[in-house]
């Protein structure tokens, strides 16, 4: 049975196992390898995607889960040459370090954004995303910047 969904807007096909989870079809046969592998378990958030605009970690998520749905991962993010606002205020706050989590704490981001206009320490600290770097004083600050530029504050394109 044929899985058919879309990956960043675009119809994807799956013929394989309904039981592989997400992240290996993203990685090995859509060659989308932002989405990283960190745990397994759904507890590190590395995997983290959008599906149908809410975040889901990739490395839990079967294939046969995802007909008919839409799944976003971090190449699919921007609109061409326009970066998400996530993604413009993760640049100007400078939040990576070693870059390994960013993909996955960029999405979950975006997900909570999208709930939560002007979200509290305690909503951005509840993200169970892990960064081993520790750049979470930079994550909440580039948080915050992103709610700014997504209501068109200072420097907003």
């Amino acid at each position: 049975m044929a899985i058919e969904f879309t990956v960043n807007g675009r119809r994807a096909r799956f013929d394989g196992a309904p039981r592989m989870p997400l992240l290996w079809y993203l990685r090995d046969h859509a060659g989308l390898t932002g989405t990283k592998f960190g745990c397994g378990i759904g507890a590190c958030g590395a995997c983290t995607v959008l599906v149908d605009g809410a975040a889901q970690r990739s490395c839990l998520l079967p294939m046969g889960g995802l007909e008919g749905r839409g799944v976003t991962t971090i190449e699919g993010l921007a609109r061409g040459e326009r970066l998400h606002p996530v993604q413009q205020a993760w640049i100007e706050v400078d939040v990576a370090q070693c870059g390994y989590c960013q993909a996955g704490q960029i999405l979950a981001a975006v997900d909570l954004l999208a709930r939560v206009a002007e979200p509290s320490d305690q909503e951005i600290a509840a993200l169970a995303n892990l960064c081993r770097c520790g750049t979470y004083p930079r994550i909440r600050q580039a948080i915050r910047r992103a709610a700014e530029l997504g209501r068109g504050g200072p420097g907003s394109r």
